[in-house]
């Protein structure tokens, strides 16, 4: 009866948060555009597939996928994983000792992003956009190797515990010089893909990564180091796609000029 009325209350909430959208679309095309809806009973049977999905989706985050990151964060950094006891009289643990959690941080940051509906959405518009230039697997794969690379960062600024700040202000100097000579078509892509990479699969797993070490690693805050690490995972994707734009920028004209000798 618990499982139920969780499911019961997801599905309210999703109802609630998935209803203003369907106002907003449906009183536009009846009242400012002024047009039927085409295959009402399709559209309407859509929508009840997404509440459904949606609902369905979440609870299994909140029954599985959110506990168990939680819970290997807190394996991942227990002093009896870390070190042996004769290990641990030699001194306090250095930032090395957490060397898996680094790659289970960007094991789980690749993952999700990969497997990421928004993402693949975003990345078949681009495709189809781009005339075939832009392939769909290879920018999850720039976005994915993006996050991985950011939360992998982030799970290291908690473990060290030195200031987010300077970890945003840095990344975003880079941002800014990459853009500078990224090829223009790509910069509103890259910029994108920083927004869909914090959706439905990444978000709940990396906080719960984030707030697993928070609450584990002494004299680290559960809101600002374990919710932080979302910031790396929307960050580090504009970087990744902006550096594999240049790559390829730059294979094609090596490509050109290459043709021209010829």
């Amino acid at each position: 009866m618990d499982g139920l009325g969780s499911f019961g209350y997801t599905l309210l909430t999703m109802l609630r948060d998935v209803l203003p959208i369907a106002v907003i679309l449906f009183g536009f095309q009846l009242l400012v555009l002024r047009r039927p809806i085409k295959y009402p009973a399709r559209v309407a049977t859509g929508m009840i597939f997404v509440l459904l999905g949606l609902t369905l989706f979440l609870e299994g985050l909140e029954i599985a996928l959110f506990p168990v990151g939680r819970l290997m964060a807190q394996q991942l950094t227990a002093p009896e994983f870390i070190y042996d006891s004769e290990a641990g009289a030699l001194g306090p643990v250095q930032w090395l000792d957490y060397l898996w959690v680094y790659v289970f941080a960007a094991a789980i940051g690749f993952a999700t992003t990969v497997a990421e509906p928004a993402l693949l959405a975003v990345a078949i518009k681009a495709n189809q956009v781009s005339g075939g230039t832009i392939t769909v697997r290879a920018l999850r794969f720039a976005v994915a190797i993006g996050v991985a690379v950011g939360v992998a960062l982030g799970v290291f600024r908690i473990v060290t515990g030195t200031a987010l700040h300077w970890y945003i202000i840095g990344g975003y100097i880079v941002v800014i010089i990459q853009t500078a000579f990224a090829p223009k078509p790509i910069i509103p892509l890259a910029y994108d893909s920083g927004g869909v990479t914090t959706s439905t699969v990444t978000v709940p797993l990396v906080a719960a990564l984030g707030l697993g070490l928070a609450e584990t690693i002494p004299g680290r805050s559960p809101v600002l180091d374990g919710f932080g690490l979302i910031a790396f995972a929307s960050l580090f994707p504009i970087i990744a796609v902006l550096a594999y734009a240049q790559l390829v920028e730059w294979k094609a004209q090596r490509l050109k000029r290459r043709n021209q000798q010829e």
